[in-house]
């Protein structure tokens, strides 16, 4: 993992349950001075969320080291997220395509993405609520979701729509589209779903799964989450 977290007790907290899982966590910089960044959950009743983003030293992450060749040896899959700035993103992204790496934005928080940034991104990962902010149309259900991953291969050529209990909708520009349905479970909270699927999506990618697989497996893995 690449970026920075503050010399606060969240940095200290982060970095050790990220050693403590496996990942290297060498290139995640500690800024004095800095707090760590904070997504500040606001959970109803029903399990939904909404959040407040605080970058934080996410901020200040140095582009430089992205451009470490070592960094992309054996590198399967680069995710993106909008809580770094899109310098940062930007850096990100040349290097993954400099090392043939391909490049997935899960776009959350939104935010309007620069097309010198969209043109290096392979796979567009959106909520229903982002789809409906860059495509401008609503998204209610997985129709409406597939119309929106539509739209949006335009400009991506492979975008992901998650819907919630509506289930994911997955589209692949010049091709029919692939819907994944919901997998019914007892609903505790939808807090971290889609980093879930982001992340077991792409280790899917990563490992030789097809693009329907790779849908399959994030849509199992975030129904655990919600359901535990």
């Amino acid at each position: 993992m690449v970026g920075a977290v503050g010399d606060d007790d969240f940095g200290r907290f982060l970095l050790s349950n990220l050693t403590a899982a496996g990942v290297d966590a060498s290139r995640v910089a500690s800024i004095d001075g800095s707090g760590s960044g904070m997504s500040v959950a606001i959970a109803d009743g029903g399990g939904d969320y909404g959040a407040v983003i605080v970058s934080g030293a996410n901020a200040a992450t140095d582009p430089k080291g992205l451009a470490d060749t070592t960094l992309w040896r054996d590198a399967g899959v680069l995710i993106l997220q909008n809580e770094m700035p899109d310098a940062i993103n930007l850096a990100a992204a040349k290097a993954a395509k400099w090392a043939g790496v391909p490049v997935c934005l899960n776009a959350a928080p939104y935010r309007p993405l620069a097309d010198e940034l969209i043109a290096l991104v392979d796979i567009l990962m959106v909520n229903a609520i982002e789809a409906e902010q860059f495509s401008g149309h609503a998204v209610g259900d997985i129709d409406s979701a597939v119309g929106a991953a539509r739209q949006l291969s335009s400009r991506c050529a492979t975008v992901v729509v998650t819907a919630g209990g509506d289930g994911v909708a997955g589209m692949r520009r010049g091709e029919n589209p692939v819907v994944v349905p919901a997998i019914p479970v007892r609903l505790i909270s939808t807090h971290g779903a889609g980093d879930v699927f982001a992340g077991s999506f792409a280790a899917a990618l990563a490992t030789g799964h097809a693009f329907a697989q790779c849908l399959e497996v994030a849509n199992k893995a975030a129904a655990v989450h919600v359901s535990t």
